[in-house]
This record gives C-alpha cells, sequence and structure tokens, in this order.
C-alpha cells in the first residue's frame, strides 16, 4: 500500500503543477529575436541617426547591439553610454565643426580631429565600451593593410576618432599602435558586424544622396563627392547583412550644415516613425522568445523541486 501511496503523491503533484508544464510544441516554440542598428556615415547629415532613435525611444524599443561608422559611431557611442536621444538632440543643436576639429598644416590631411578627445569626454556617460549600456561596435580601416576593424572592447575614444578620420580630410588616428582612417572603407554602413555579435535582425541607416548635387565649392566637396560615388557603388556589400533599410531624406543639407543639424534630426525621425511598424513587429518577436525563456526556466525549476517518492518493495 506504501508504494500506491507514493505514486498517489507524485501524480497529486504533477497534476497541480501541470500548467506550469504546458510548453509549446517544438514546431510552435519562437525563434530568437535580437535587434541590431547599423549608423552609417555622413558628417552633418548623420545626424539624422538621433531622430531615428528619438522615434524609437519614443516606442520604447531598445536595440540589442548597435554599430557605428563615423559620425555614425559618435553617435552611438553616447546612446549606448546613456545620452538618451532627447539629449542627443540638444546637443546636435549647439555642435559645429569647430568643437572637435580644426584646420592644419600637414602633409596627410587638411584636419585634426584631436578636439573630439574633449568633445567625447564631455558628452560620453562611460569611457570604456565594457561599461555601455548596450553592446557597440565602432568601425576603422587600417591604413596599411586595407584591412576593416571593428573595435569592441577597450577605451572608446581612440576608436570613435579613428573612425571619423575621414582620408584627406582628417588626420589618420594612431590606435593600439596602428594607423587607423574612417571605417567607411571597410564597413560604410556596419551591418556586418552587427550580425557577428548576435543580431539577427538589422536595421541599416543610411544616407544615398551624394555629397553635392552641382559643382563642387572646393577641395572638400570634392573628396566627399568622390568617396560617396564609391559607397554608393559598393552598397550591395553591406546590404546583404541588412534586413530593413532606412534612408533619411537628406537631399536638402550639405554635408556641413551643422546649423540646420535640427532640421536634419527630423528628417531622421521622419524616417523613423517609417520604420517602426517593423521595429514593433521585431520587439513583439523579441519579447515573445524572452516569455517562452522564462516559461521553460519556470517549467524546468518546478520539475526539479517535484519530490520522488522511494520505491518501497512489496511485501
Amino acid at each position: 500500500m506504501k508504494l500506491f501511496d507514493g505514486i498517489r503523491k507524485s501524480l497529486r503533484v504533477l497534476g497541480g503543477e501541470s500548467d506550469a508544464l504546458r510548453l509549446p510544441l517544438s514546431s510552435d516554440v519562437p525563434k530568437p529575436c535580437r535587434i541590431g542598428l547599423a549608423l552609417g556615415g555622413g558628417f552633418a547629415r548623420g545626424l539624422a541617426h538621433v531622430g531615428v532613435l528619438k522615434a524609437l525611444e519614443g516606442e520604447g524599443i531598445v536595440p540589442d547591439f548597435i554599430a557605428g561608422t563615423s559620425v555614425g559611431a559618435v553617435i552611438g557611442a553616447a546612446y549606448c553610454s546613456g545620452v538618451s536621444a532627447k539629449e542627443l538632440e540638444e546637443i546636435a543643436s549647439i555642435v559645429r565643426f569647430k568643437d572637435f576639429a580644426r584646420y592644419t598644416i600637414s602633409r596627410f590631411g587638411l584636419c585634426t580631429n584631436d578636439r573630439m578627445t574633449g568633445f567625447l569626454h564631455r558628452i560620453l556617460k562611460v569611457k570604456t565600451f565594457e561599461e555601455l549600456r548596450i553592446p557597440l561596435a565602432v568601425t576603422a580601416t587600417d591604413f596599411v593593410t586595407g584591412e576593416p576593424v571593428v573595435f569592441t572592447s577597450g577605451d572608446l575614444i581612440d576608436p570613435v576618432r579613428a573612425s571619423c578620420a575621414y582620408p584627406g580630410v582628417f588626420l589618420p588616428v594612431g590606435v593600439k599602435g596602428k594607423l587607423m582612417v574612417d571605417g567607411l572603407l571597410g564597413h560604410a554602413v556596419p551591418a556586418q558586424p552587427l550580425k557577428q555579435m548576435g543580431a539577427t535582425r538589422v536595421a541599416a541607416i543610411f544616407f544615398g544622396a551624394h555629397w553635392v548635387q552641382k559643382s563642387p565649392r572646393h577641395v572638400l566637396e570634392v573628396i566627399g563627392q568622390c568617396f560617396s560615388i564609391a559607397q554608393a557603388n559598393m552598397s550591395c556589400l553591406w546590404q546583404q547583412h541588412a534586413d530593413l533599410l532606412i534612408e533619411p531624406d537628406v537631399r536638402a543639407f550639405s554635408f556641413d550644415d551643422f546649423q540646420k543639424a535640427l532640421g536634419i534630426v527630423n528628417v531622421g525621425y521622419e524616417a523613423g516613425l517609417k520604420a517602426l511598424p517593423t521595429f514593433r513587429a521585431w520587439a513583439a518577436e523579441r519579447e515573445a522568445y524572452e516569455k517562452y525563456v522564462r516559461e521553460l526556466k519556470q517549467a524546468k525549476a518546478t520539475v526539479s523541486s517535484i519530490p520522488i517518492q522511494e520505491p518501497v518493495a512489496l511485501a
């Protein structure tokens, strides 16, 4: 009789916990969803990234990963460090070229972005990748080998400076004993690094408009126009890694229109609003998977807590 009493007790426990043990069939198990946001370069036009982040923030959607190139690295580093989209918009409204760069006499470029060190120290809430609230990748290019370089650990400031070292305009930046230039040469829009970080859904923000729409005013526009043409012709290299393309219409703004920052941010915000249905769907996928994982852990904990009756030999 003791054997049957033990069986009945175990059945009652199992019956009482049955709701906790009900899990989806294997065919219904939600797939993991981790959202990545790729922020491409664009100089002043890149301030449109702030508008996209503002649209996502208003919806309560936070990316799992962010990767940035050039100005996208600056904005990505600030946002991942804890600077809100609203705060970024306020910073954008007052920032000017002189705040992060200055003209210089050099064989290697027309300007230096050494002032960016102080600028980043002022706006970043942390100073290393490990302290960021959102994992970040910053891209640069090894000047000697031409290899793309992706920074995800260590100090933030020098990699961000290197990512912004536009060839011919800014002097190359030394990082860990190597000479680096702008990440646009390897990852114009860093969608691929996001996939390598673990993102399953990647939204890529890029600016298809060329630097100038008419005759150039100076050598900076000649350099910029040439690189924008090259980027447009090679866009297929990063687009294959993107699930969503966001292209703010920045044609009305020139590459150095920092004084029109709020207008640029607003253009990005409008583009972000149009992309919200896709982001909402991704966020729903992510929540469904996270809910499944929580329920699975709960079920495992329940099973492990069920008392097992020792078998009793029949007399």
